[in-house]
């Protein structure tokens, strides 16, 4: 098995260096063209099931990549809800704790970390299942908190908790080779 996993596109608060949560933006004209890009990278490459973030910025850029498949979104990856901190500007003034994780102390509805983790470890858990020992190619679209995720559960967790350090970057994939166990066999 294969997974693919892929960052959307950028979008206007990519741009603005603004914390984009779940009330982000769509694909700007960059961001579709990285998709485009993307999908000329991945065109030899016949996927057999593409999951996304319900994100219409996720799900544009995974029927863009894969090729024109509509995706399967799935709650579980939506994006780390940053709360009362969505739009805010990321800089020295910004409350954070590790990495771009918004201090809860000054931000109203911050999901809990561990909360984030153990959504994104089932889905990945439940995938892994599924198509583990098969031939299966799987892409997985999401946001630089998923996809930090993601990377985390086959490489392990920063000892500072930072998942965002483990991201894709916008527009970008990275693959992951599985054997029939689910372990990872080329990073």
């Amino acid at each position: 098995m294969k997974i693919y996993l892929v960052r959307h596109g950028q979008t206007d608060l990519n741009i603005q260096k603004r914390m984009q949560g779940r009330t982000g933006l769509p694909l700007n004209e960059v961001g579709r063209a990285q998709a485009e890009d993307l999908a000329q990278e991945l065109k030899d490459v016949r996927f057999d099931a593409v999951f996304s973030s319900p994100q219409e910025r996720a799900v544009e850029t995974a029927k863009i990549a894969s090729g024109g498949m509509t995706p399967v979104t799935d709650e579980r990856l939506q994006p780390f809800d940053v709360g009362s901190a969505d739009g805010q500007v990321i800089d020295e003034t910004m409350h954070l704790t590790v990495g771009l994780i918004p201090d809860s102390r000054y931000y109203d509805g911050v999901e809990d970390p561990c909360a984030f983790w153990e959504r994104i470890r089932a889905f990945m858990d439940e995938l892994v299942g599924k198509y583990a020992g098969s031939d299966a190619n799987v892409m997985i679209a999401g946001h630089k908190c998923t996809t930090g995720c993601i990377d985390c559960y086959f490489n392990g967790m920063p000892a500072d908790g930072d998942f965002f350090s483990r991201s894709v970057k916008n527009g970008k994939c990275r693959v992951y080779e599985l054997d029939g166990s689910g372990k990872q066999t080329r990073p």
